[in-house]
This record gives structure tokens, sequence and C-alpha cells, in this order.
């Protein structure tokens, strides 16, 4: 089964590079695939295997704003966001080893909050140390993710799983469809596993998967007296 594939340009390491065309194409087409008819229905609570109960997901967000800023606690995450397109070998593109504490918009796909799973992808390490998604493993079911869009509007996502994916074990549908027909969804994934210094590769992926349950409205600006 395809996978992902991990490996460090020259001068860096963690790499969130190569991803084939058979995944990308896959990806693209459940991104744009007419998912629902009809009015929305993003269905009720989830429930995970330790009987917790995860808040309901909300309606999609409407137009394309897209993401400027990436928030979360436990870990502790504070990133700006910028977007990212296809390598020519046909991988999503990374944000450079110089901006490491930032994560990468994949903007082909839906802008996060909008219906489907956007994917936001970032480093984990490079040589010098710690990069944007170092503590992506640590992160447990029902943390909630913020992301601030470009029309001031915040989509907040909570967290339903996270997978440490094998590469001989990748799922494409799994990372990169919906798991849930009608919601809005988002994916956070960086590498994971054993690191090969021979290969220049990590073993592995960590997918955080989210569901949109809140919008927020940009505040109202302060009133000023006449």
């Amino acid at each position: 089964m395809t996978a992902v594939t991990t490996g460090r340009p020259t001068g860096g390491r963690g790499a969130l590079t190569a991803l084939t065309w058979a995944v990308l194409l896959f990806g693209l087409w459940l991104w744009g695939k007419e998912l629902t008819g009809g009015e929305p229905d993003v269905g009720g609570p989830v429930r995970l295997a330790d009987g917790r109960v995860l808040p309901a997901p909300v309606l999609p967000l409407d137009g394309d704003a897209v993401p400027v800023r990436l928030e979360m606690d436990g870990p502790m995450l504070r990133a700006e966001v910028i977007e990212r397109g296809v390598e020519p070998e046909g991988g999503v593109e990374p944000p450079p080893f110089e901006a490491a504490d930032t994560a990468g918009w994949f903007r082909d796909g839906p802008v996060p909050g909008a219906e489907g799973a956007a994917l936001l992808v970032g480093h984990v390490d490079t040589d010098t140390g710690r990069a944007v998604f170092y503590d992506l493993s640590t992160v447990e079911p029902g943390a909630e993710v913020e992301v601030l869009r470009s029309d001031g509007r915040t989509a907040v996502f909570t967290v339903e799983r996270v997978d440490v994916v094998e590469r001989s074990a990748f799922d494409p549908e799994v990372v990169y469809g919906p798991h849930r027909e009608g919601r809005a969804e988002l994916r956070l994934i960086t590498c994971g596993g054993e690191f090969d210094a021979e290969r220049s590769a990590y073993s592995a992926n960590v997918v955080v998967s989210a569901y949109l349950t809140e919008t927020r409205d940009p505040p109202e600006p302060a009133r000023t007296d006449p």
C-alpha cells in the first residue's frame, strides 16, 4: 500500500516530503467528490472507545478564507500557517527548513472549516533542534485545535484520533478521506516512528484527525465616543 515517504533534504532532517501521485490523486478525488446531497448532515456526538463522548460537530463554514494561524494547548503550539502546493516530483511541499516553526496548508485541498478534510503538514525536527510538530504525537483525543482564518473567524476542531501510521500499512482513505461525510475535518501530519540515518527517512507518519465543533466570529471593533 502506498505511503507518505519521509526523508531529509541536504542539511536537514525530519521533512514530510514525497507523496506519490497515486496517493495524491486519490486524496484529491476524495476532497473533490460530492460528499452529500440536499441539506448537510454532520451527525451527532462522537463516542470514543474508552466511553468518553466528544462534542457534536457543527456545520462547515462558508467561503474560502485561508488559514493564517494554528493554536493548540497541551502540547502548547502557536504557529503561522503558510500555503504549500505540490513538489515537481509529485510530493506535498512542506514548509522550508528555514521556516520549520510554521505549518503548511495544502492549498489544493479544502480550507480548514470547509467540508472535507483539510491538510496541515509540518516538520518534526531539523538538524538544529525541534520543529513545529515535534510534540504532535503527544496530542490526545478531546484536545482542541484552533485555526484562525483570513476572514477573522476561528475554526475550532476537536481531536478524535491520533495514529502513528507505518509506511507499510499506510491507508490513504484514513489519512486523506473524511471520516464522516458532511463534516469539516482537519488532519495534522508529521514524521514519526524510527529515524533511519542511512536512508534519511522516518519509518512512519503521525496523523492527528479532528473535526469542526465550534466557530467564532471576529471580535467586534471597540466603539469610540463621537
